[in-house]
């Protein structure tokens, strides 16, 4: 049996159609594909860039606004931007490809802790969120808490994010992801992460239950591209590829070297991001050591740290001081002074930087 064909048409109105043709067709650069009836028309159809239109002459529907996307603007419609049909439809020209502008960050002191039920919310593919910088630092950057409850397969499909940085920690449990030139899928345990580079596509597999991860975005508004045509896994490709001058840096924590931190009292475990991404950003647990942690300050354009074990007291220059313990975030702005008082045996820190090359001063 041979399935009859099925198109869609989006239906604009028009006074005088006649009016309508060439700006359609020479203007737009659409097709005219019907016209009726012959001896007066009042109803044409047109296609092109992707839709088909049906102008009717008293149709009783708004004139719409279209939007053609384009990377070449300028060679289109004689490089305007912005147009309106004599039907009345406004017509945008805007790019094709997501262009990613830089937010300037909004510094602030800002502390979100687990016990205060920030709201939990249901986002892409039926996973919980938890927004771990309410101010975003002005749309800076994203810190998300996120949970899957139940685990097992992921509703996930292909796709890539227009970003200048992200990365995807996972605090608990397991999951399984693909990642595109990367081979099989990559199982993240609790303490690996990876980078997810500008354009890298990749899909969510399966999660065990009760899964949590961390998830960084830089800015905190970006677009997320469905990829209908790729398919994961595609093999090995080139794994050292560059997305955006970025690498896809995949750190796992039973391999990891332990070093004194910056902060003494602390050691340190690198990630490699920041020579993965090029001194964009850096991202670093710490754990407790010898000694008692001296107050510091930081150069660091965004410095969030996030609370994964323990407990301790953070004390920042002109705030009272706050007991903090796991699943609590905070960020602390360039140039102020800040302690971590009485950290746990078991603490453990999740520590992200932008820039990764920034400079710790002890006071």
């Amino acid at each position: 049996m041979i399935t009859p064909p099925v198109v869609a048409e989006i239906l604009l109105p028009t006074q005088e159609l006649r009016d309508d043709l060439p700006f359609y067709t020479k203007t737009l650069g659409m097709r005219l594909e019907t016209i009726f009836p012959a001896d007066d028309p009042s109803t044409a159809s047109f296609s092109g860039h992707g839709i088909r239109l049906r102008i009717e002459k008293g149709a009783d529907v708004p004139p719409g606004h279209l939007r053609i996307l384009t990377d070449d603007p300028d060679a289109f419609a004689g490089g305007a931007r912005e147009l309106t049909a004599p039907n009345g439809t406004r017509v945008s020209i805007v790019p094709l490809t997501q262009q990613l502008i830089p937010i300037p960050t909004q510094h602030e002191f800002a502390v979100r802790r687990l016990a205060d039920e920030a709201p939990w919310v249901i986002g892409r593919a039926g996973m919980h969120y938890r927004d771990l910088i309410p101010s975003r630092l002005g749309g800076s950057i994203i810190a998300s808490h996120i949970r899957i409850p139940d685990g097992g397969p992921v509703p996930d499909m292909v796709h890539y994010h227009t970003v200048g940085f992200q990365l995807i920690f996972c605090y608990r449990g397991w999951v399984d992801v693909l990642y595109e030139d990367q081979g099989a899928v990559i199982r993240l345990h609790a303490g690996d992460c990876v980078t997810q580079p500008p354009g890298i596509r990749h899909r969510v597999i399966e999660a065990s239950p009760n899964i949590e991860v961390i998830e960084i975005g830089v800015p905190a508004e970006h677009v997320t591209t469905i990829d209908h045509d790729f398919t994961l896994p595609n093999g090995t490709g080139d794994p050292a590829r560059e997305w955006e001058g970025q690498i896809f840096v995949h750190h796992v924590k039973e391999r990891a070297t332990w070093q004194p931190a910056k902060i003494p009292g602390f050691s340190a475990r690198d990630t490699g991001i920041t020579a993965g991404t090029r001194g964009i950003a850096g991202i670093r647990v710490l754990r407790r050591a010898d000694g008692t942690p001296p107050a510091f300050t930081h150069d660091a354009d965004i410095h969030f740290t996030f609370v994964m074990e323990g407990a301790m007291i953070l004390h920042a220059q002109g705030h009272e001081d706050r007991p903090l313990q796991a699943g609590d975030g905070f960020v602390v702005p360039p140039g102020m002074t800040v302690q971590y008082v009485e950290p746990s045996d078991d603490i453990e820190l999740l520590e992200v930087a932008l820039r990764g090359d920034f400079t710790t001063s002890l006071i």
